[in-house]
């Protein structure tokens, strides 16, 4: 028995000393004027590596603030997160986003997430030339990419250092928290567009309590599996396809106008066979003209008028290893695995023949060694306040189905406002979605249920 009761005691002050380790508080962060934006404040965050290990080593994370250009009337931080992964969240901080009474009342703060900016970026695209083809056609193409992937990940996770292992978005999600301890804040408010909803719904989960206000715009679904991963992206493109043919048929402004939108588009991809890029280079442009949306530069494509092209982020290609391969299951084992997900994108996206986002990222996970990190689950946010969920309707990066799931998953916490337009990232597109994220931000005054569409 008094075995047992040491036992338990030393159990108890084990759990007591991991609890203070985590609550204890930050080192102060040391602000200096940020070198390129003077209007901005720069230092760093100083953190564990692995979270598992509070005493373990250490790393510093970039972080910027604008200060509340009205500090009498301040209502606290608002952390921000543009998303990508791999944009820089402390120069998104220091942006013209926000409005001016956004800007005059709140601290806004950016912390550049692991693996990103000045946070130990992960520096890797160079790896990946002499990539197969994302689309194998064979078990012999699969192979291929298989090995070229387990190279690619063997040097970049040599090259990052241990930074490449802990670049999840539950330890992104600590960072924060670790940051609102710092910064001596009780709570904090947070604005996440796309891959940033995600580590907003981690911190939501893990600190609810210290949620004052959260808006998710554009959100990415934690939720679900590979199949609805590529699926649900595939179909989304369909549809934002189907809006552009819609504006084409109805403008004068469309070169196709007057035309069959879809019959062009099929003899378009027909012709690219033959043109530099080819085929899947005309479907990766569009989808980034969809994503705008430049519905002029779509037309431009399909009609032949232009070969001009688009890239993500710089950073993107080497942190989604690192982080989206770790907070989704998208472990295609073998090419069968691949045919099954690449008959659902294609099932559900006769178009475009998928979603270039979805089935990229999804490739670049292939050779990916065990489970996720932080894997997908269903949203569990009951300790957090009501969190402002925003979406446009025909969004082919972040389908609008995902809003609606996350408010499925949890009515009590969250309400949605759809714009009812086009496009990625639904803050900036009206006057009506601007005053409503503004309000919920400044007085957590309840959103609209949608707003118009702008033309």
């Amino acid at each position: 028995m008094r075995r047992a009761l040491a036992t338990s005691v030393a159990a108890v002050v084990l759990v007591q000393s991991a609890v203070t380790a985590h609550a204890e508080p930050e080192r102060p962060i040391v602000w200096a004027a940020c070198q390129d934006n003077p209007e901005g404040e720069c230092g760093t965050l100083n953190v564990p590596l692995d979270w598992n290990k509070p005493n373990g080593r250490r790393i510093d994370i970039a972080i910027a603030r604008h200060a509340a250009t009205d500090p009498a009337r301040r209502v606290g931080v608002l952390m921000v997160d543009p998303g990508g992964p791999g944009g820089s969240a402390a120069e998104f901080a220091l942006s013209g986003l926000f409005s001016p009474e956004v800007r005059a009342r709140f601290d806004i703060v950016g912390i550049d997430s692991r693996g990103t900016g000045n946070s130990l970026a992960l520096r890797c695209a160079d790896l990946m030339d002499g990539q197969p083809s994302t689309y194998p056609q064979d078990e012999a193409g699969f192979a291929a990419l298989l090995t070229h992937n387990k190279n690619v990940l063997e040097k970049c996770r040599a090259r990052s250092g241990p930074i490449f292992d802990h670049a999840d978005s539950a330890a992104i999600a600590r960072d924060m928290d670790a940051a609102r301890r710092a910064l001596g804040e009780r709570k904090i408010s947070y604005f996440g567009l796309s891959y940033g909803t995600v580590f907003g719904q981690m911190y939501a989960e893990r600190f609810g309590g210290k949620v004052r206000a959260m808006v998710l715009d554009s959100v990415v679904d934690h939720s679900v599996d590979a199949r609805r991963f590529v699926g649900d992206r595939a179909a989304a493109a369909d549809d934002s396809f189907r809006e552009f043919a819609n504006w084409c048929q109805s403008s004068t402004d469309c070169v196709l106008h007057g035309q069959d939108v879809r019959a062009a588009w099929e003899a378009a991809l027909v012709r690219a066979d033959g043109e530099p890029g080819g085929r899947q280079g005309l479907i990766d442009s569009t989808y980034f003209a969809l994503r705008g949306p430049d519905w002029l530069w779509a037309a431009d494509l399909i009609a032949g008028r232009t070969l001009r092209t688009q890239a993500f982020e710089p950073n993107y290609e080497s942190v989604r290893l690192a982080t989206v391969c770790q907070d989704f299951s998208l472990r295609v084992r073998n090419f069968r695995d691949y045919e099954r997900l690449r008959a659902e994108e294609l099932r559900r996206s006769p178009i475009m023949r998928g979603n270039l986002l979805g089935h990229d990222e999804t490739a670049a996970c292939i050779g990916v060694p065990g489970p996720p990190a932080s894997p997908p689950h269903r949203l569990d946010i009951g300790d957090a306040p009501k969190i402002m969920v925003l979406s446009a309707k025909h969004d082919p990066t972040t389908p609008y189905e995902w809003a609606v799931n996350i408010q499925r998953q949890a009515p009590r916490n969250t309400a949605l406002l759809t714009y009812e337009g086009w496009g990625h990232i639904a803050y900036p597109r009206s006057a009506c979605t601007r005053a409503n994220v503004d309000a919920y931000l400044l007085d957590l005054t309840t959103p609209a249920v949608s707003c118009p569409a702008v033309p």
